[in-house]
């Protein structure tokens, strides 16, 4: 087994990482690569891997995004050095045969799509908690938020295909006179308990 990470990575990570509302700096294509190349290792169900991202940098496509955005993002989003719309394939299983080769996978999701959606985004979630953490890995400070209309996201970048938004999360450095003090966090007997 490997050994636990060290305390400033688990600080990284977890307990002193934030969600910003403002941003700046710069993110490099080559960054969102890198940032992708560690999301796609995350497990999924089957390997399914139904999360699809785009990573919304230049001035054009901001000004396609902004009005989707609800009045108390539209600013800091488009401020951001980058915007990732968290999607997911709901047609993630024409992909089995090569994600997952080693058995007839994709006729666990055959027929119509209403049947897919929940696999979908279940799993497409996933991948959007660990595109937060791999940032955060990679130094990058996240602004995950809903807030936003889906249905003009996906009118705007997702037309003609079966992917659907989920969520939004802002990249960059982020500013922290732009956050508040932590909020709580429930205490361990009350939201798990060990049987």
């Amino acid at each position: 087994m490997p050994e636990a990470l060290s305390d400033a990575a688990l600080d990284q990570l977890f307990r002193t990482a934030r969600t910003y509302n403002g941003f700046s700096g710069e993110v490099s294509d080559e960054t969102l690569h890198q940032l992708y190349d560690l999301v796609k290792f995350g497990p999924t169900s089957a390997n399914a891997s139904p999360a699809r991202f785009v990573f919304v940098k230049s001035a054009a496509a901001k000004a396609r995004l902004a009005p989707a955005l609800s009045e108390g993002n539209r600013d800091k989003t488009l401020a951001a050095p980058v915007t990732v719309i968290v999607g997911f394939d709901e047609d993630f299983h024409d992909k089995l045969p090569f994600l997952f080769p080693h058995t007839d996978a994709k006729s666990w999701f055959d027929g119509p799509r209403e049947g897919r959606h929940e696999a979908a985004f279940r799993n497409g979630s996933l991948q959007g908690a660990y595109l937060i953490l791999a940032a955060r890995a990679l130094g990058l400070d996240t602004g995950p938020m809903s807030g936003f209309d889906n249905a003009k996201v996906d009118a705007e970048f997702f037309a003609g295909t079966a992917i659907r938004s989920n969520f939004l999360v802002n990249l960059g450095k982020g500013d922290p006179s732009t956050i508040f003090a932590r909020s709580p966090r429930l205490p361990f007997d009350e939201a798990a308990r060990i049987e």
